[in-house]
């Protein structure tokens, strides 16, 4: 079995919450990333979907070491980076790029685009002179631009063409592995096909893989091999792309994609919906539907504040209960030895009905 490109392990990014004027104290901890792990392999797309703010960025900044994480292990081509000193990792930067998600401010408006994708080149000490320009055209006209835009400024370019620009910078060190933090979510539907089709074609090309972040769970399926699914720091799901679409095991993973907006309100997002009949209740709480607070991460997942309270005529779908991250090509991350029913109730058997607390 080869070793996969990158390899995460029980990831954790903690912030503290302080407060005081004059002598600041610790009040609490907001858990952006508890405990994630993941694996990729070379050439392979792993897409990572859940809600705003449920740690998706945090994660993708502490697998590159923008942000040194809490604990846990960050494992790149067999080395360990987590620990590493900025000299140490400078290597290995080369080989670990990310594209950004705001294409209006992750470019600088002060360089031209020949100075923005050909600075890496630079630094790196790859290209320099007349063989800089003719590396910075090149990629250019790979990312769909033409060679004489490399003495333009960014602001005078629209949306799609600022992301291709920032494509270009993150292929100009040729790397293995490229981190997309949402980098379609800012564009117009018909921009973000054109970029989706750019990356799976570069893809292709140079054998790149991607850690593809996105909220549009459409993108996602066109694109990935894999899907994570992450939920309060946490991964609830892992599994192949068809399988996760057709078939959810977790509870959150099976209401995410019955949230998807669809033509025929009868039918449900999640296939596992439209082939079985069932009677969903929904009980009103106050506040529920929203994102519990990362201060106070409840213990139930989902909690108790934005669960649904179904009573079914058919045997629920099984909950995979194992540790988080066994090797099953296909896991469902569970805090406790407890089942749970859509959304967030336990079972005790697999014909029990869901409670109403």
């Amino acid at each position: 079995m080869t070793e996969p490109l990158l390899e995460v392990t029980d990831v954790v990014k903690h912030y503290p919450i302080r407060s005081g004027i004059v002598i600041e104290r610790d009040v609490g901890t907001v858990r952006a990333v508890d405990g994630v792990s993941l694996t990729l392999n070379e050439g392979e797309t792993l897409g990572l979907v859940g809600e705003s703010g449920c740690g998706k960025s945090t994660l993708c900044r502490a697998i590159l070491q923008l942000i040194p994480p809490t604990s846990g292990s960050v494992k790149f081509l067999g080395q360990e980076l987590v620990g590493l000193s900025r000299r140490e990792l400078r290597p290995l930067r080369r080989q670990m790029q990310m594209i950004f998600q705001d294409p209006y401010a992750s470019l600088n408006p002060r360089k031209r685009v020949g100075q923005i994708v050909g600075d890496p080149m630079d630094l790196h000490g790859l290209a320099s002179g007349a063989e800089l320009k003719r590396r910075v055209q090149d990629l250019l006209d790979r990312v769909g631009l033409r060679p004489e835009h490399y003495n333009r400024f960014p602001h005078e370019f629209s949306g799609g063409q600022r992301q291709r620009i920032g494509i270009a910078r993150a292929l100009a060190l040729q790397p293995k592995l490229i981190v997309a933090d949402e980098p379609v979510s800012a564009l117009d539907v018909s921009v973000q096909a054109q970029i989706v089709n750019l990356l799976k074609d570069l893809q292709a090309e140079f054998g790149l893989s991607y850690l593809f972040v996105a909220h549009d769970l459409g993108v996602v399926r066109h694109v990935s091999d894999r899907v994570a699914v992450m939920y309060l720091g946490k991964v609830m799901e892992n599994s192949g792309t068809d399988s996760l679409y057709d078939r959810p095991v977790h509870p959150y993973s099976n209401a995410l994609l019955s949230a998807v907006p669809i033509r025929d309100s009868t039918r449900h997002a999640s296939a596992w919906y439209s082939k079985v009949t069932c009677r969903v209740r929904v009980i009103r709480r106050r506040g529920a539907g929203s994102t519990p607070a990362a201060r106070g991460r409840p213990r139930s997942v989902p909690p108790r504040s934005r669960r649904w309270c179904p009573t079914r005529t058919v045997t629920p779908p099984p909950v995979i209960i194992r540790a988080m991250w066994s090797p099953s090509p296909r896991d469902a991350g569970t805090s406790t030895e407890v089942r749970n029913d859509p959304i967030g109730c336990p079972l005790r058997s697999r014909s029990s009905r869901c409670c109403q607390s």
